[in-house]
């Protein structure tokens, strides 16, 4: 059975139009189905009814009634209206007659306009596309489609004009860009993509929901050849609105740039009036000990008058002789006369001198002072903490380059092939600029590398400052205040500008497999900044630059292994949590006898010695009070992350890591500051300031990081459901004033430790606690 039809023919004016065929067939013999070829002037249409749709698992979806449009013949302003004739083509080879409907319209709403809402309805039988121009002073569109209903699973794609155009689930992919949908999807058009300046938008519905998370309906499960059209319908809306000009770029890239350059205007004007301050304290015979001789103030803030029970104040300055052999250069040990050994040489005579050199005996005492932790010849300390430095630097290169490839490699992969799923951008508010499709989200992390910088510059300020001191002699800058040692605070300035670099890559293309980028630098810094607070009143003790990054190395690797296991598996979360509390047992010992407790094969006998004699033998008082509430505190908290994490088995498995990280990190410090006002020693004004500041910006910074604009824990079409415009600007989101806020919130709280402890440069070290 064929017949051929002259559908007819109309005269086409100068606008476009298009026409629609429907066609609608009783039978379902997949056997012998009803053929129809559609013949244009330019091109060929054809398909076949019942149409068929493979999904998932081979099932199969047939559809009785279909409906396609013709690609349309636009005319030329060099041309004439013509008269434009189709033919339809309609075949079976079937034994039996086949009754069939065939209905041609006219399409009285093919063209979209600029910003004038548009509704249709599609289905997988029936897709829809429209045309659109860009109007003469628009140079880039954003194109909305939304819907009421999550499902069915569709699919928004925007093509050229060409013919024939990809309206069907199977070949929807093969031109132009596209996006999957739920609810919600936004793609931004430029004019330059497009030398004709105009396009197709086309929008095909799925016949089945994997695709955008959804599953498929028990109803059909095992029946693979049933008629699944009549509910497989979506109304959906599409608005074209213009994007926004270049001179938002312009005022974007100004505000973020001149924003941070005001941190550089603040931190000049801190440093002229301080150097205005010790210009006048020179003059006055009063020179800090920071910067050179002069006389030195008296402080004291432990006196013999603290209430019984404090850790601090029970020993008068005459207990503590590592304080006295410190107090003088003359009696300073040389250099390379301490070594890194547990344990020193045995002697025959066991005199005062040798008990007191001995870092078993010092480290075991019952109040502990600054002098008996920073023994150590001040110069390899020194070249101790500049490892940190230089190592950093070293892992940031390595780091860095494959990370930035590999994104290059990933924006190619979606300017190529035009799949807008491989990447989870807030596309209602992704700016692209050149080959990057979110330059918004790449610029606002420049804070965090003009910041980096700024810390760096102001570290380099005191660390000159600090060596011309030290190069005059001064005995007030050997033997008072907090040993300078400044390799951590740089390698911190290094990991800060490095989490900008690593974050923007991220966001070239964030996704599932690279997450990783922008949060791995992040552990670095809340693992240093904790080094950097241990290390103040611990100089001798801290760990080195290896084992610290070697640590780091194995976090890294514990998330990783998380993002890709941490989902369903429960042996993973099992053996984390194992990990994690056993760590924290560990490192608690390590932190609370000092490093004495060896951790080898004996490690748990010598644990139940000790908790025999101290908790059930006679039940006596901790030895270190103060640092046994913080180590229990801590260990509360640490084993409430890991029974968490393996109840509810968070999805996010780096995120979760990295709250653990600063949880810990904001505990240390609260006991550090709280223990600070107990030793009666001061916060000055500029360390309080940057207290607060931190609080505030980073408050605020954490409300803008819960605003969740996108998730690669879901599928691309369920992420682009929590999309949202622009709030800043008309160009950042809120993503990007998080990584303001965060920025900013980074370098108070350097600042913070940096500037801490300035109150102590006056203070003799034998009269500075450690805790």
């Amino acid at each position: 059975m064929s017949s051929s039809f002259l559908l007819g023919m109309w005269e086409c004016m100068q606008q476009v139009d298009a026409v629609r065929v429907y066609v609608n067939s009783s039978s379902e013999n997949l056997r012998y189905p009803v053929l129809f070829v559609v013949r244009q002037q330019k091109g060929v249409l054809s398909w076949q009814v019942p149409l068929i749709f493979r999904g998932l698992y081979q099932r199969t979806y047939n559809y009785q009634e279909v409906s396609r449009t013709l690609c349309p013949a636009e005319p030329t302003p060099e041309t004439r209206p013509s008269d434009q004739i189709i033919f339809v083509d309609v075949a079976s080879m079937a034994p039996f007659n086949i009754a069939y409907e065939l209905l041609v319209t006219r399409l009285e709403n093919f063209q979209l306009e600029t910003n004038k809402a548009f509704n249709f309805t599609a289905s997988p039988s029936q897709p829809q596309y429209f045309l659109y121009k860009f109007p003469q002073d628009v140079d880039s569109v954003i194109i909305n489609v939304v819907s009421d209903a999550a499902y069915p699973c569709s699919v928004v794609s925007v093509q050229d004009i060409v013919c024939p155009v990809y309206d069907l689930d199977h070949n929807v992919e093969f031109n132009g860009v596209y996006q999957s949908m739920t609810k919600q999807a936004a793609i931004t058009v430029q004019r330059k993509d497009f030398p004709g300046e105009q396009f197709f938008v086309v929008f095909v519905i799925k016949p089945e929901d994997y695709a955008c998370g959804g599953s498929v309906p028990s109803s059909i499960h095992g029946n693979v050849n049933r008629t699944w059209n009549l509910q497989r319908t979506k109304n959906l809306q599409v608005t074209i609105v213009p994007s926004i000009k270049k001179s938002v770029y312009v005022q974007a890239m100004f505000f973020s740039f001149l924003g941070f350059l005001s941190f550089y205007l603040g931190s000049v004007i801190v440093a002229f009036v301080h150097y205005i301050r010790v210009q006048r304290k020179a003059s006055a015979g009063r020179f800090s000990p920071e910067h050179g001789s002069g006389m030195m103030t008296s402080s004291h803030p432990i006196s013999a008058s603290t209430p019984e029970g404090s850790s601090y104040g029970a020993i008068d300055e005459s207990s503590s002789s590592g304080g006295r052999q410190l107090s003088s250069p003359e009696r300073r040990p040389p250099a390379g006369s301490d070594t890194d050994s547990s344990v020193e040489e045995e002697s025959d005579f066991d005199t005062m001198p040798e008990i007191e050199s001995d870092k078993n005996i010092i480290r075991t005492k019952v109040f502990l002072y600054l002098s008996d932790l920073s023994r150590k010849d001040r110069r390899i300390v020194s070249k101790k903490y500049k490892i940190y430095f230089w190592n950093i630097i070293t892992i940031a290169v390595f780091y860095a380059l494959p990370v930035i490839q590999l994104v290059i490699t990933y924006q190619t992969v979606v300017n190529v092939t035009g799949n807008q799923d491989i990447c989870y951008y807030n596309f209602l508010c992704a700016h692209p600029l050149g080959v990057l499709s979110a330059f918004n989200n790449i610029l606002s992390n420049v804070g965090h590398m003009m910041l980096g910088f700024l810390f760096l510059l102001i570290v380099l300020r005191r660390d000159i400052l600090h060596r011309r001191a030290m190069e005059m002699k001064d005995i007030y800058t050997l033997d008072y205040g907090i040993p300078k040692h400044f390799g951590l605070f740089y390698a911190m300035g290094i990991a800060l500008m490095m989490e900008g670099v690593l974050s923007a890559c991220y966001h070239v293309c964030p996704n599932y497999s690279n997450f990783q980028f922008d949060t791995s630098f992040m552990y670095m810094i809340a693992g240093l900044c904790m080094l950097k607070l241990y290390q103040t009143r611990h100089p001798d003790i801290n760990a080195s630059a290896y084992s610290a990054y070697a640590s780091f190395a194995v976090v890294i690797s514990l998330a990783v292994l998380g993002v890709v296991f941490g989902k369903n598996d429960v042996w993973f979360w099992v053996i984390f949590s194992m990990i994690h509390v056993l760590a924290s047992l560990a490192l608690s010992t390590q932190i609370y006898y000092m490093g004495r407790f060896k951790i080898d094969v004996g490690i748990f006998r010598r644990a139940v010695m000790v908790l025999y004699t101290d908790c059930i033998q006679q039940c006596s008082r901790p030895m270190y009070m103060d640092r046994m509430v913080l180590l229990i505190v801590g260990n509360l908290v640490n084993w409430s992350f890991a029974i968490f994490g393996l109840v509810y088995r968070p999805r996010d498995f780096a995120s979760y890591i990295l709250g653990i990280f600063i949880c810990n990190l904001l505990l240390y410090l609260a006991f550090y500051i709280i223990m600070k006002l107990r030793s009666s020693e001061k916060l000055l004004p500029i360390p309080m300031f940057c207290i607060v500041a931190t609080a505030v910006v980073w408050a605020a910074a954490l409300y803008f990081f819960f605003q969740t604009l996108s998730s690669w824990e879901e599928t691309p079409a369920e992420s682009r459901e929590k999309n949202r415009p622009c709030i800043l600007l008309g160009f950042f989101d809120d993503h990007d004033v998080w990584h303001f806020l965060s920025a900013a919130a980074l370098f108070f709280s350097f600042l913070v430790l940096l500037t801490l402890d300035d109150d102590l440069d006056t203070v003799r070290r034998d009269k500075i606690p450690v805790f």
